[in-house]
C-alpha cells in the first residue's frame, strides 16, 4: 500500500541494471541522470558485481516521472580487462505513459543497451 502510494501507477519509471554475459571488466560505479536531473549514483561492492556477473539484476531506482518523453543518460565507471580505467556514457529516449514504466539498462564494457517496457 505504501509502495502504491508513493509511486503511483502513472508516474512510476523503475530502472534495472544488468551485466552482459561474459563481462570481464569491473564495474565501479553507475550514474543516471533524466532529463538532466540525477536520478542515482550506485558504488558496487565486490559482491554485487559478483551477483551481476552471475546474470543478477538490481533495481537501482524507482521513482516518479511525468508523461512524456525524456532523455536518460547512463554513465559507467570501471576498469577493463587489462587494467585501464574504463568511462562510458549512453544517452536513451524514454517514453512514459500513464502506464507503469519499467527500464531495463544492459552494460558491457563496448557498450550500454536500453530496452523500455
Amino acid at each position: 500500500l505504501e509502495e502504491k502510494l508513493l509511486y503511483p501507477s502513472n508516474t512510476e519509471v523503475s530502472v534495472f541494471v544488468s551485466l552482459k554475459t561474459g563481462e570481464a571488466f569491473r564495474l565501479d560505479s553507475v550514474d543516471i541522470t533524466m532529463d538532466g536531473k540525477p536520478l542515482t549514483h550506485h558504488v558496487y561492492t565486490l559482491k554485487e558485481l559478483e551477483a551481476l556477473r552471475k546474470g543478477g539484476v538490481q533495481k537501482i531506482y524507482t521513482g516518479n516521472v511525468r508523461t512524456g518523453d525524456h532523455d536518460l543518460e547512463v554513465r559507467i565507471f570501471g576498469k577493463t580487462s587489462g587494467g585501464s580505467d574504463l568511462q562510458r556514457t549512453e544517452r536513451f529516449m524514454v517514453s512514459k505513459d500513464v502506464a507503469p514504466k519499467i527500464v531495463e539498462v544492459s552494460l558491457a564494457s563496448e557498450s550500454i543497451t536500453f530496452k523500455d517496457r
